[in-house]
């Protein structure tokens, strides 16, 4: 695998707990929507921690010389904390990558396909969704977005412009822990649900993908094929525990190894 320093060039919070780190790569790479980096910082004493995080941006034509990774916290983790507390504009972090080919889809793959996001899950869908955009795209694509509130509909804006370009991208929007009115779906995703969809979409699914919190991967999954979806097409991928490397180690609240440029 290739490491490299990467530069972080801007930090934008999408929602209490998730914020957005945009990174400068010394050597462009080449990967493909859906793949992943591994995020890796050092301490002081040599101790190492690392994380996977689904690439948000789009690979674009060619080797692309930024990326985007949305990151959201957990509190028990060592990489996530640090870089929502500690990390700055102008600091090194360590990347590696891209891994990952399983849970990966293009327009070349074909359509129509279906999205299974829950909170910052979403991230590898913006990916595909930001290079269909980018090749002018038509294939049908329906992105199903679950969240516990409207503060925590990360990208909302963005998509909901795709959504409204007539470029046959659907948005649908579930909200599970909303207390006030809104005008999104309520309620957790089921096979009635998702059947429902399917139906909507006029043209056999080729391709399912999920990809959120092991709670939500379980129950997407189990709808989706109880709404009739063939096993074989579905695609999954899940976050949350990896955050935790180690027992009994904690990186500093401090700057250490990810650095700043002289």
């Amino acid at each position: 695998m290739t490491w490299q320093n990467a530069i972080i060039t801007r930090i934008e919070r999408l929602s209490p707990r998730v914020k957005s780190f945009l990174f400068r790569l010394p050597e462009p790479m080449s990967f493909r929507p859906g793949q992943h980096v591994l995020l890796r910082l050092t301490a002081p004493d040599g101790y190492r921690a690392q994380r996977s995080y689904s690439i948000a941006s789009a690979p674009g034509t060619g080797r692309a010389g930024e990326l985007e990774l949305a990151i959201e916290r957990f509190d028990d983790g060592e990489v996530s904390p640090f870089m929502h507390d500690a990390a700055q504009v102008g600091d090194e972090i360590e990347i590696g990558g891209p891994i990952g080919g399983h849970f990966v889809w293009t327009p070349e793959d074909g359509g129509p396909v279906l999205f299974l996001g829950g909170g910052s899950g979403v991230a590898p869908f913006m990916s595909m969704l930001r290079h269909r955009a980018a090749i002018g795209s038509r294939d049908p694509v329906a992105l199903v977005f679950s969240a516990r509130s409207r503060e925590e509909l990360l990208f909302f804006d963005e998509l909901s412009e795709l959504a409204v370009s007539g470029n046959s991208f659907c948005l649908m929007v579930t909200l599970t822990r909303e207390a006030g009115a809104h005008s999104f779906r309520a309620g957790r995703i089921d096979a009635e649900f998702i059947a429902g969809i399917v139906t909507a979409m006029k043209m056999p699914v080729r391709q399912v993908l999920i990809c959120g919190s092991n709670p939500f991967v379980e129950t997407a999954a189990e709808g989706t094929i109880a709404a009739g979806i063939d096993p074989a097409i579905i695609k999954t991928e899940r976050y949350g525990a990896a955050d935790v490397q180690a027992e009994g180690h904690r990186l500093p609240a401090v700057k250490c190894q990810p650095r700043r440029p002289l």
